[in-house]
Order: C-alpha cells, then sequence, then structure tokens
C-alpha cells in the first residue's frame, strides 16, 4: 500500500485519516479468518489452564463461554466503529481523548505491543528448542539464540510485505487451516486422556478454590482485551462495518473459545508447570505443536503491524513498514536478554489501562455519524480523559478490596456509562452527535 503525500513533501498521517476505499478489502470471512487464527496461541492456552484446579471443570468451561463472547463482542464493536471511520485505533483514541492527550495511550499501546511480541518470541523459541529436543537434535546451549534470531529474521520478512496480501491470501488459504487441523488433534489427543482417566470424574471434579468466578471472567476477558487497541488497525480494511462485526465477534469467539478449553482440558488430564512439554506427551503433539508455533507468527506480526501504524501515528515521517521492521528488531533484542515470567499479572495489568480506555471509546464513538471530525477537533478532551483515568481507579480498587466481584465489568460498566451520559456535553460545536 502507498503512502500518501501531504503538501510540502511531508508523508502524510495514514493513521489519523480515513483509509480509501480502494484499500478496503476485507469481506467478512477476512475478517473471520484473521480473528481466527490471531485469537489462537499457545499463550491462550496457556491461560487457560490456570483457571483449574481453582475451579471445576464444569464452572470453568462456562467462565470462558461467557468471557470469550463478551470480550470477543467488545473486539467486534470496536472493529465495527474502525470499520465503518476508517481509522486507525490510533485514531479513534485521537476522536475520543483529543489530538494532543490521545499520544499517552497510543504510546502506552506501543509499549504493550512490544511486550506481547517479545512474549511471542519467547514462546516461539521455547517450542522450536523443545521441538528439536524432543526429536533428538540441536541440544546445544546456542540453539535458543539462533531460534530466537530465526523467527526475528521471519517476522522482518513479511513486515516488508503487504500486509492485506498476507491476511487474504496466506492465513486464510493456507496458515488457518492447518492450525484448526493441529487443535482438532490436540483436543482430540487430549479429550482421549480425559476419557482414560474418567471423563466423568474430571468432568464432576469440584474446584478447590482460591478464584472467584467473576475473577476468572476478568481472566478469561483479558486475553481479546488486550487485542482490543489492535483491532481497528486490520477492521479499518473492510467493506462494510456490520460485516467486520459478524466475522471478528465469530473468529474470535470461537478461537477464544476452543483455546481455553483446552488449556483447561490439558491442566486436568496432565498436570505440568512446562505447557509445551505437555502438548508434546501427546501422540503427533510435536507435528501439532509445530503448526500452532507457525500460528505464533501472525499473532506476532499482528502486534507489530499495529505498533507501527502507532508508532506512524506519532511519527508519520517513518512509514508504516519502516516503523514495525525497527520494532521487530527492538523485540527480538529484548526476547534474547529479558527474563519472561508472570504473564497473568502481567495480562491484568494491561486490562487495567484498556478496559476504561475502551468503555470511554465505545460510549463516544459508537453511533457517532462524523467519528472522523472529532479526530482533530480539540486537543484535550477533559471529560474523557477524567473517566478514563477514574475507571483506572476502580479497576484496581476492586481487585483489592472486592477481588470476588471481578474488575473488568463493574470498571467497564462504570466507564460506558459516565462516558455515555457525557456524550453531549462533550462533542464540540459543529459535530453532531447521534441521540
Amino acid at each position: 500500500m502507498s503512502i500518501p503525500s501531504s503538501t510540502g513533501g511531508t508523508p502524510a498521517n495514514t493513521a489519523l485519516t480515513p483509509l480509501p476505499a480502494s484499500d478496503r478489502l476485507f469481506g467478512w470471512r477476512d475478517h473471520a479468518a484473521l480473528w481466527l487464527s490471531l485469537g489462537v496461541g499457545l499463550l491462550v492456552i496457556q491461560v487457560g489452564a490456570y483457571l483449574v484446579p481453582a475451579l471445576g471443570a464444569q464452572a470453568a468451561l462456562a467462565v470462558i463461554v461467557a468471557g470469550s463472547v463478551l470480550g470477543a463482542g467488545l473486539l467486534a464493536w470496536t472493529a465495527r466503529i474502525g470499520c465503518d471511520s476508517g481509522l486507525s485505533s490510533a485514531g479513534l483514541m485521537h476522536a475520543t481523548y483529543g489530538s494532543h492527550f490521545a499520544r499517552l495511550p497510543v504510546l502506552l499501546n506501543i509499549v504493550q505491543l512490544i511486550g506481547w511480541t517479545t512474549f511471542e518470541l519467547v514462546i516461539m523459541r521455547d517450542g522450536t528448542v523443545a521441538i528439536a529436543r524432543q526429536s533428538g537434535h540441536f541440544a546445544g546451549d546456542t540453539w535458543p539464540l539462533l531460534a530466537t534470531v530465526l523467527w526475528g529474521g521471519v517476522l522482518l520478512a513479511l513486515l516488508a510485505g503487504s500486509m492485506v496480501k498476507l491476511v487474504r491470501q496466506f492465513i486464510g488459504r493456507y496458515g488457518l487451516p492447518l492450525v484448526m487441523l493441529s487443535l482438532l488433534w490436540l483436543s482430540w489427543q487430549f479429550l482421549a486422556k480425559a476419557d482414560a482417566q474418567g471423563l466423568a470424574a474430571l468432568w464432576n471434579r469440584p474446584g478447590e478454590g482460591g478464584m472467584s468466578t467473576l475473577s476468572a471472567l476478568d481472566l478469561v476477558m483479558a486475553m481479546p482485551v488486550s487485542w482490543l487497541p489492535l483491532v481497528a488497525d486490520f477492521a479499518r480494511h473492510g467493506r462494510s462495518g456490520n460485516s467486520a462485526l459478524r466475522g471478528t465477534w465469530l473468529g474470535y469467539a470461537v478461537a477464544n473459545i476452543w483455546c481455553y478449553a483446552l488449556g483447561v482440558l490439558v491442566a486436568l488430564t496432565t498436570p505440568s508447570t512446562d505447557l509445551v512439554a505437555a502438548l508434546l506427551l501427546a501422540q503427533g503433539g510435536l507435528i501439532a505443536l509445530g503448526l500452532i508455533l507457525v500460528d505464533e507468527v501472525d499473532n506476532a506480526y499482528g502486534d507489530l503491524y499495529s505498533g507501527a501504524v502507532a508508532g506512524h501515528s506519532l511519527q508519520p515521517r517513518w512509514g508504516v513498514r519502516g516503523w514495525g521492521m525497527a520494532l521487530a528488531v527492538l523485540c527480538t533484542a529484548l526476547a534474547l536478554v529479558l527474563p519472561m515470567h508472570s504473564l497473568e499479572p502481567f495480562l491484568l495489568m494491561l486490562s487495567s489501562v484498556f478496559v476504561p480506555l475502551y468503555g470511554v471509546i465505545l460510549a463516544r464513538l459508537a453511533g457517532q455519524p462524523n467519528v472522523v471530525a472529532l479526530v482533530s477537533a480539540r486537543k484535550v478532551n477533559a471529560s474523557a480523559v477524567a473517566i478514563w483515568l477514574l475507571g483506572i481507579a476502580c479497576y484496581h480498587l476492586c481487585a483489592q478490596f472486592a477481588p470476588d466481584w471481578g474488575s473488568a465489568l463493574p470498571t467497564l460498566v462504570l466507564t460506558w456509562v459516565l462516558a455515555r451520559l457525557t456524550r453531549g456535553q462533550a462533542t464540540p460545536e459543529g459535530v453532531s452527535a447521534a441521540a
């Protein structure tokens, strides 16, 4: 995709302007394939394993379905706004919080995307080394280094190409079917293990406590919420807001439910602190794990692409491709030196920022007929900023003083209601708000 230039030869800020109709090629199947693929990953399976033994199998599955439908619904709602407006995630932040203040959440988004990409590289590295050692090769200490650099190089190669072609020609046609086959195989293998151990006993096993239902719901919603700051960057390439909503909701909900449930199944049948080792124990697990590792590439690519769009919104002199490749090099370097632990607190910390951030965005922009006009309408939208900060405080106060009630849903409801009630007063003159 070529980058248009503004007057004077300065590159236009394509992140803060609507995408032209010629670049809007995604139909609902493209959205569904993209988000089903992005929703599959070893990280998601690992987080699913965190739900047990605190919850029983039945309670865990109920929480997984509810949290996935709610979380994917938030993604889909945001996707529709991004598609209808043609704006990136950074553009939606500018339209809601003001052109100056929005730089803060955009920067926070870049930081979290660097963190996620680094996590993905570590997961791909560890999985690659585990597969190599399982096959009896590459036992030396230098192989983790080489595997990290290898996957970093793959990301650099992908970022040099077209995102739209990657989604439509590779993910939808080849990558997704292979990943679905690997998930089907692993599900079959671990269901067979569960049957051998007594499926009825595992299904009726009570939880040991230590996590309330609403806290577990927070953990399930944390994964789709982590994608909220990315979804518009892809949805703006869609032809219809309704198709973006349907495809995103369906694709991500199916992937999240499946992977979380598989994580619970693995934890129940093969208790282990090492998820990769547990997957390798399954018959054919080496091949299935290899296919999932290939799918992890598009997760890391998605993070980098969105981070590049966000970076371009801050410094448009750097094109999206240049930003993406620079971030890929940085994340590869970080994956070589940083210890990657404590995933659950990291996920919940991100939720505390982005749940209220998008509670305000959804309330202010949903149904707004002229979102684009809001991008530069004011420098700071004080009411939106205040509600966001209040939402962050609410999230942490709920976690501290009422953990059994969860944090995500109370915060989302509070910020959405307050932002909706104040939307009329917050809309600048000349920009009409929907009733």
